[in-house]
């Protein structure tokens, strides 16, 4: 069974190459957290124009992506290193779509995009050439939207609860970001599911232009 493996805090601090705080490092917390509409309790969110709100609240990441991770940079990667709010083990992560749910304890959150990686992400890997590494990898992990706040802990089971209309998975939506041209039935697919506001917004008037 898919099991919460890690849960992780930021606060605020300076990165390398950039000016400014971030809120990129994140800590494992072996302590019960709170998860409301917003996210994750003491987690700290800086760049609330790209990152935050109701639609991304919380940040998924998936340890299969991580093993991917340290065997192509050749060292461990651990759970946190991309800023996720919440590691989970036991789910293929690129196959992770919107709408799935995660119910761990008493919290419900529902998948609503990919992570587009940003110079932030690049800046924490040490590495400026990493965003297209990560884009050809397709492991993006999942922004969730939270449909149940409640607490939850690390060692807890997640039951998975796939969409239950055809699937769009978080790999497919990163590989449509910055394409010009998205056939008719790939953007009525995505707006049949629910993704976040943003890409429903850009696809809804991508599909009105073909009318």
């Amino acid at each position: 069974m898919p099991r919460l493996v890690s849960v992780n805090i930021g606060q605020p601090q300076p990165i390398s190459s950039k000016s400014g705080m971030t809120g990129i490092f994140k800590k494992p917390s072996a302590e019960p957290v709170t998860v409301t509409r917003d996210g994750l309790e003491g987690d700290a969110i800086i760049d609330r124009r790209h990152h935050g709100g109701v639609d991304q609240a919380v940040y998924v990441y998936f340890t299969d992506d991580y093993a991917h991770w340290s065997e192509a940079l050749g060292k461990p990667v651990t759970a946190g290193t991309f800023g996720e709010n919440l590691t989970i083990d036991g789910v293929e992560g690129r196959s992770v779509g919107a709408g799935d749910r995660f119910t761990i304890g008493e919290v419900t959150i529902e998948v609503t995009a990919h992570r587009t990686p940003c110079s932030t992400l690049a800046a924490r890997m040490e590495d400026p050439t990493f965003l297209k590494a990560y884009h050809r990898a397709g492991r993006p992990g999942a922004y969730c939207r939270v449909l149940t706040p409640g607490q939850l802990q690390v060692g807890q089971d997640v039951v998975h609860q796939p969409f239950d209309g055809e699937p769009v998975t978080v790999a497919e939506m990163m590989a449509l970001e910055g394409k010009r041209d998205i056939e008719r039935d790939v953007l009525r697919r995505v707006l049949a599911a629910p993704v976040h506001h943003k890409m429903r917004d850009d696809f809804e008037q991508r599909l009105s232009r073909l009318f």
